[in-house]
């Protein structure tokens, strides 16, 4: 029984590097970001407040460990934990910002720090939207990938020795029974 809910470490390997990375992406991106005039405000690099941690660091952390569980995971159980995180997490990314001032106005994400529409646009989906929809769309692939592989044979299985002096297609009839065994 132990080794029914077992699985091959290579199903989550590359779901969880995905997952990982974009968690770091999601951590790290408002912190590197104003280096390369992608940011939302405030727009200097390694600028800390509450908004970044709460929309954006937690949520990168969440998905950086649901994706090492991915890349580690050896039963099946933790293998959907970490896919679930991962998909916790793109839900926080893609949300957590738009419903966010909801429960406070004192932490908020900011502003896209771009003049352009282009690149305002690029910043939303490259922060929060596109980020969390990429990360739930493969934490998911990796859950239903986890769920409808078969289970890994651990034992190998045990054939019973044939009895000395039966033949394979020996036959006999049972006249009391009137069933027949074949042995």
């Amino acid at each position: 029984m132990a080794g029914i809910m077992r699985i091959r470490r290579t199903h989550g390997i590359l779901g969880g590097v995905l997952v990982a990375l974009l968690g770091i992406w999601g951590a790290l991106i408002p912190f590197v970001g104003p280096y390369f005039h992608y940011a939302y405000t405030p727009d200097k690099a390694w600028t800390y407040d509450h908004g970044r941690l709460y929309l954006e660091i937690v949520p990168g952390a969440v998905a950086f460990v649901g994706g090492v569980l991915l890349i580690y995971a050896f039963s099946r159980h933790v293998a959907l934990f970490g896919s679930f995180l991962g998909i916790i997490a793109g839900a926080w990314f893609a949300l957590g910002s738009v419903l966010a001032p909801l429960w406070t106005t004192t932490w908020n994400a900011g502003v896209p720090a771009s003049t352009t529409t282009l690149m305002r646009t690029m910043e939303q989906v490259g922060f929060f939207t596109g980020l969390g929809v990429v990360l739930v769309l493969i934490s998911a692939a990796v859950a239903g990938r986890v769920t409808a592989v078969p289970r890994l044979v651990t034992e190998t299985p045990v054939v019973p020795e044939q009895a000395d002096g039966v033949e394979d297609d020996e036959t006999t009839v049972d006249e009391a029974d009137s069933t027949r065994v074949i042995r």
